[in-house]
């Protein structure tokens, strides 16, 4: 027979390890996220150096299939742990946070394609470091690194390589970020 004292410890350790374990399948999902994401990120950022005058097109494509693939990930998740992980409420969210960064870079604000390439990468970032604060401190240190690299790339870069400064900074961040939370944390 336990004690009070004992069956609250008890407790204190289930409850621990239930945390670990959810922020585990967070950091599982989301890692494959950033991954697949950083990767389109690399190619968005070497098209558009290639083919500037097609940009918007490039980075429509790469947004989309940005989505879709948060969409499968989500859907291979629910087969998989019986949790859906991408439902109406993520397909708001993402449509609210496109529309608002939209509506800043091409109506409110008269950005130049430095300051739209500066824009969108520190836009998401605050949205990891604001998850960051719910979901675990790895989303606070890829925001707030792939920021600073960000702007450290907009007043130090020259603008023949500021898009290679940003594949690499900003698809290569999150590639090594969604390894680091898959392996390293």
């Amino acid at each position: 027979m336990i004690d009070r004292d004992e069956a609250s410890a008890v407790l204190s350790d289930i409850k621990d390890m239930v945390a670990r374990v959810r922020q585990s399948r967070i950091y599982d999902f989301a890692s494959q996220f950033i991954v697949v994401a950083g990767g389109f990120v690399i190619a968005g950022n070497l098209a558009t150096y290639v083919a500037p005058r097609y940009a918007t097109y490039i980075w429509v494509a790469v947004n989309v299939l940005t989505v879709l693939i948060s969409f499968a990930i989500g859907l291979a998740g629910r087969r998989q742990t019986g949790v859906n992980a991408f439902d109406s409420r993520v397909l708001v969210a993402f449509l609210l946070f496109y529309g608002f960064g939209l509506l800043c870079t091409g109506v409110l604000g008269h950005f130049g394609s430095r300051e739209i390439g500066t824009f969108w990468p520190t836009y998401f970032m605050l949205f990891y470091c604001i998850a960051g604060l719910w979901f675990g401190r790895a989303f606070i240190f890829i925001g707030l690194g792939i920021t600073v690299l960000t702007l450290i790339g907009y007043f130090f870069i020259t603008s023949d390589i500021f898009l290679l400064w940003m594949a690499v900074v900003n698809g290569g961040g999150l590639i090594v970020s969604g390894l680091w939370m898959r392996w390293g944390e």
